[in-house]
């Protein structure tokens, strides 16, 4: 006759195994229910759309046929015979290099003023937040009609200090500006994101370094900046990967014109994709502003180890 080799310890029975058991298999299932929306959403809305589109890129696919694969032609084409994606990348790092410093220096400036200690400022926060929480068609039809240079506000301001506007949306080369200047609208979220690193710096800095004798500016730049890099980094990487997606404006105002000028990348790839049904074409334009947002990224990480500093290095 076989032994158990179970030990039985005092005042435990050998029904408690099999419970434990039970109760962890019981907890892994509820674990796996309470995941399987996103684990299915990851699965058909991400990843196998994902797979497809790589798929696509190497394909000729106009959505009235099936693909047929053709190799790399859609990316040599991309980057040896088509003058616009040239245009709409260049337009597109236009907005990069003006619009997210301009956004970062100005969403400091404000989050700076918000950080003191003056009345009714909870109600200023509100008012500087509310305008980045408009949607992208109303947003860009408000600043239609500010920019319209007959009856807008903006053209109507400029008028009365004897000076002639632009055309703004219709002018080669005032369109893009006109964007940037658009953009500075929705700063109310940034400010956001810088009050909250502000408030997360302790008091007692400022007071040991006023102490020492250390003027306004130069607690800014020794205390401030160094201890905000953090919330410099997310601003400055969300910021570029934004903006490099820029097209709710661009597709309602001007549809990328006049004159190419404001034929923003992402909306570049609207067009391929939607009226010209060159779907294989526009996934890989998609793969190509994937790779670039990923290797800016990716720089960004590389780089902040010579300037970010967390809370475990203070």
């Amino acid at each position: 006759m076989s032994q158990s080799n179970t030990v039985i310890m005092p005042g435990e029975t050998t029904r408690t195994r099999p419970q434990r058991t039970s109760y962890a298999r019981q907890e892994a299932l509820a674990g796996i229910v309470f995941a399987a929306p996103w684990l299915l959403n990851l699965l058909f809305l991400t990843l196998i759309p994902l797979g497809a589109s790589l798929y696509f890129s190497f394909s000729e696919y106009q959505i009235v046929r099936a693909p047929v694969f053709w190799g790399t032609r859609n990316y040599v084409t991309l980057f040896t015979n088509d003058r616009l994606f040239i245009k709409s990348l260049w337009n597109t790092v236009y907005m990069v290099l003006l619009g997210v410093p301009l956004r970062m220096v100005l969403g400091m400036g404000i989050a700076l003023l918000m950080n003191t200690k003056v009345r009714g400022r909870a109600l200023f926060r509100t008012m500087y937040y509310l305008p980045s929480q408009v949607s992208g068609v109303a947003f860009a039809m408000l600043w239609g009609f500010l920019l319209n240079p007959q009856y807008g506000v903006v053209s109507n301001v400029i008028w009365s200090f004897g000076v002639r506007p632009p055309l703004w949306l219709a002018d080669p080369l005032w369109v893009k500006p006109s964007f940037v200047i658009m953009s500075l609208w929705g700063v109310g979220g940034t400010m956001i994101i810088w009050l909250a690193g502000l408030q997360s710096i302790p008091e007692v800095f400022y007071e040991a370094a006023e102490i020492d004798g250390a003027g306004r500016l130069r607690r800014f730049a020794s205390i401030t900046l160094p201890l905000l890099s953090p919330t410099t980094f997310f601003v400055l990487v969300t910021g570029i990967i934004g903006t490099f997606q820029i097209f709710t404006q661009a597709y309602v105002l001007t549809a990328g014109g006049p004159a190419d000028a404001s034929l923003f990348y992402a909306l570049y790839l609207y067009q391929q994709a939607f009226q010209f049904f060159k779907m294989g074409y526009a996934s890989a334009m998609a793969w190509v502003l994937f790779i670039m947002i990923m290797a800016l990224t990716l720089l960004q990480l590389r780089l902040a180890r010579s300037w970010v500093y967390y809370e475990a290095e203070r």
